[in-house]
């Protein structure tokens, strides 16, 4: 029996909350973050979408494609109460909810609470009790992976609904555009094109031992995707895998002295958040982005968890002596800690930065 899956994305969702709550910003072009000289866009709306302004742009960039943009400060508290509201609406249906962020989940709609059969019409009984209960607006996917879900809740938004059928799936993945596939963004796109692989057809046309030679482990999987096979069940409760924060810098610093004064404050705020949330790991992740908006980490393990300051700052300053930025002014410092002690038996440490929380400034 195939799985029935749903990924429910709601459409611009930090700026339609604040649309709705201030009828003064409705069918204006908005940006929900700081619209000074070093601030970012959290979310734009669609009218604001319309002019080329994305997630994750420079405020002064968004202001260039878009001169009557209107910045508004994001109020995450409300955000989350927001997102709990629609999660018990989908809690109505199903327990197997695997939340990807505030605004995005997958849904197992197999076997739900209602005993409704088909899958579409769950998504559409959904979309509607959030329009009407919660006066906003959700595109909803439905296939049976999250693959493909996922992508079919892209397909017409804003307000969309899609369903990818099992025999419809192989001639679909086969004509779409190899940037779409999960796990593939663009260094990789780049890597698939100078090997002549532009979409699922030529992706599928590859041997698994020529992906996995090009593209390692990851290989497995894309072999799989351009299939249309996708085995990883919808995950009900999601184990924290670490806890980080970041510090944007008022100006660019390349005074070793200045660093290291910014590099406390941010382990200072580590160590609370580690404190408040009980988490302690033993690979710490170090994240410099530099003026001109590139970014590298360097990661280190030990034998045992960090959870205080006292353990944490000299490990991240060991760190902080790989990276050259005397003639490259950080703008960013951030600090991760990850691989907590529950998987340390079982896994191994992956050098990435999971950002706890979206930050409105860059």
């Amino acid at each position: 029996m195939c799985r029935k899956i749903i990924h429910i994305d709601m459409d611009a969702f930090y700026a339609s909350v604040e649309q709705r709550d201030h009828p003064e910003l409705r069918g204006k072009p908005i940006a929900v973050g700081h619209g000074e000289k070093r601030g970012v866009v959290a979310t734009a709306s669609y009218e604001a979408r319309q002019f080329g302004v994305r997630s994750a742009i420079s405020s002064v960039k968004a202001l260039k494609l878009c001169p009557n943009l209107i910045f508004v400060p994001g109020r995450m508290e409300v955000y989350k109460e927001i997102s709990a509201q629609i999660h018990h609406i989908f809690h109505e249906y199903t327990d197997l909810i695997e939340p990807i962020s505030l605004d995005e989940a997958f849904l197992d709609v197999t076997e739900n609470k209602k005993g409704i059969s088909l899958a579409v019409d769950i998504a559409r009984e959904i979309k509607q009790r959030i329009r009407m209960e919660l006066n906003l607006v959700a595109s909803a996917g439905i296939s049976y992976n999250k693959l493909l879900a996922k992508i079919a809740s892209d397909l017409r938004k804003p307000d969309g609904l899609c369903t990818i059928h099992p025999d419809q799936a192989l001639d679909f993945i086969a004509h779409l555009p190899i940037e779409r596939l999960w796990g593939i963004g663009p260094v990789t796109a780049k890597k698939m094109h100078t090997l002549g692989i532009y979409n699922g057809e030529t992706l599928r046309a590859c041997s698994e031992e020529m992906l996995v030679r090009q593209f390692g482990k990851a290989g497995h999987l894309y072999y799989q995707f351009a299939r249309g096979i996708d085995l990883r069940p919808v995950m009900a409760e999601r184990i924290r895998k670490s806890i980080g924060c970041e510090h944007t810098l008022e100006k660019d610093i390349t005074l070793k002295s200045s660093v290291i004064i910014e590099l406390y404050h941010v382990v200072c705020e580590l160590e609370e958040r580690l404190k408040a949330k009980q988490f302690s790991g033993s690979t710490l992740t170090l994240k410099i982005k530099f003026y001109n908006f590139t970014q590298i980490t360097r990661s280190l393990s030990v034998n045992h968890c960090l959870h205080t300051k006292k353990e944490i700052l000299p490990l991240a300053k060991q760190l902080l002596t790989e990276v050259d930025f005397s003639r490259n002014p950080i703008r960013l410092i951030g600090i991760t800690i990850s691989n907590p002690k529950e998987e340390n038996q079982e896994t191994t440490t992956q050098d990435k930065w999971v950002q706890l929380e979206l930050d409105f400034q860059q």
